[in-house]
């Protein structure tokens, strides 16, 4: 039994991201205490987590090395803060993606943990100097912004607050990738971090190609599914252009600089996703795929046993 045996982490919101973190958590052989503020809640997000465990380990998907029932004996659940948060020397918030209830948050956690209790926030769109304004101890915080769904998709943004500590950032990339997450550092805090900064141009070059008529919505998804993605899945951008000339980047960019360059230049606005002109394009994904609840669940459970199944993948390689 390693000394992570002993060590709890507290997860604060028992929705969908505190749960998938509570499983990446417990997969790495920590305590988990899930703390939820509606009584009840946690514990029933336990029973959800014992069938999605044992799903897991029938489908041979599991992560880690423990059991399912190993992993589930790591988590317990609590409707008091404060029992929560005891023994607990790193704490991951799961709640709204609301500043002022994060804030109202990290005001109440840290009146109730020691100075060196690491404090770290799930959300995806909130900087971490506004989410931890209210803190007195900023140099323990920081945002780990997990990817959905996180059991699948093993990325986590690091993003420090500009008083965090470097050691508070090194104790954090060790605990991820100590559970199997693939932890990236960001040097500073910026909006939308790296993955949704990236995700932004995607979606805005995609969208302007299908509103001005040059590409259908089926035609510029498998444009990514099966052309551009296929080497994402394993390589990111900066490589593939390295491995794309005979001799590496530098190259590269002497043949191909000044064709991307032109393209760029030619990029519209950023485009207007609302109104009319976005009504057409919604319309297209909609007959493709329907946006009720049994066509969109059916969509979901397809993209994570996907996921599932290239993670799998991306494991044995």
């Amino acid at each position: 039994m390693s000394s992570s045996d002993t060590k709890s982490i507290t997860v604060i919101g028992s929705g969908l991201i505190g749960r998938s973190w509570a499983m990446v958590f417990a997969s790495g052989g920590y305590r988990v205490k899930i703390y939820d503020n509606q009584p009840g809640q946690a514990a029933k997000a336990i029973t959800e987590i014992r069938k999605q465990l044992e799903e897991l380990e029938e489908a041979h998907m599991l992560r880690g090395e423990l059991t399912a029932m190993q992993q589930l004996t790591l988590l317990s659940s609590y409707d008091d803060l404060a029992q929560a948060l005891e023994g607990a020397f790193f704490v991951q918030e799961c709640v709204f993606e609301q500043l002022e209830v994060k804030q109202s948050v990290f005001q109440d956690i840290e009146c109730l943990v020691g100075k060196d209790v690491i404090l770290s926030s799930s959300t995806s769109c909130l900087v971490p100097s506004n989410v931890f304004s209210k803190v007195q101890n900023r140099s323990r915080c920081l945002v780990s912004h997990p990817v959905n769904p996180p059991y699948y998709v093993k990325l986590v943004e690091l993003i420090p607050h500009p008083e965090t500590e470097a050691t508070v950032m090194d104790t954090t990339h060790a605990v991820m990738t100590k559970v199997g997450q693939a932890p990236v550092r960001l040097k500073r805090e910026i909006d939308g971090f790296a993955l949704n900064r990236v995700q932004a141009a995607i979606i805005a070059e995609s969208w302007r190609l299908v509103q001005g008529g040059v590409i259908s919505v089926k035609d510029i998804d498998l444009v990514m599914s099966e052309g551009l993605g296929m080497r994402y899945a394993f390589i990111g951008p900066m490589e593939t252009m390295h491995l794309n000339a005979p001799e590496g980047l530098e190259d590269y960019m002497k043949r191909y600089g000044e064709g991307i360059t032109r393209v760029l230049n030619s990029f519209g606005p950023v485009p207007n996703f609302f109104g009319d002109g976005a009504e057409s394009i919604v319309n297209e994904m909609c007959e493709l795929i329907p946006s009720d609840q049994q066509h969109l669940s059916a969509r979901r459970e397809r993209r994570d046993q996907l996921l599932m199944g290239l993670a799998k993948l991306k494991k044995d390689h």
